[in-house]
């Protein structure tokens, strides 16, 4: 079952990924390309990615990914920016690494939150700790050493992670 889901997917990402480079919509040598290296991807993830692998081919996940990309994720990463220039214009910066405790269920959940904290300017996950459930993060302004929640580093981001990850 984790074969069709995942070859679906490249192939798809693939087609994103290499729209109009030839003036046409696709080559027949981009179309091929993109058959071959999406089988090989699938053929060598498929017992990696197994059987979960067919939520990725739900629209409304897709939707999901949508409204939280150009909502939540990248508002957060304005306000991020601009607090980064601020700190960096003022010298007001205290880094440190910072224990977030998180109320994720599964792999999905901590990959999409710790892609989320590090896209955004000023943070980077460190490292993702199911079993204690919390992430290490970096941060450029260390205000408490270990935070009650996710709220003060990653915002609305943990509800997310936990609805689109199911």
């Amino acid at each position: 079952m984790g074969f069709i889901p995942v070859f679906i997917w490249s192939f798809v990402l693939w087609l994103v990924l290499t729209a109009g480079s030839k003036g046409m919509l696709w080559s027949p040598e981009e179309l091929v390309a993109g058959v071959v290296f999406s089988g090989i991807i699938a053929f060598t993830t498929k017992d990696i990615i197994g059987e979960k692998a067919a939520r990725f081919l739900n629209p409304a996940k897709w939707a999901g990914f949508v409204v939280y990309s150009i909502g939540p994720l990248f508002w957060g990463m304005v306000k991020a920016n601009l607090d980064v220039a601020y700190r960096v214009i003022t010298g007001r910066i205290k880094p440190g690494i910072v224990r977030v405790p998180v109320e994720l269920e599964n792999d999905a959940q901590y990959t999409i939150l710790s892609n989320s904290i590090t896209l955004t300017p000023g943070t980077l996950t460190v490292d993702a700790c199911p079993e204690e459930k919390a992430l290490y993060v970096h941060w450029i302004n260390v205000t408490e050493k270990e935070p009650a929640n996710s709220e003060v580093i990653a915002g609305s981001f943990e509800k997310w992670a936990r609805r689109l990850g199911r």
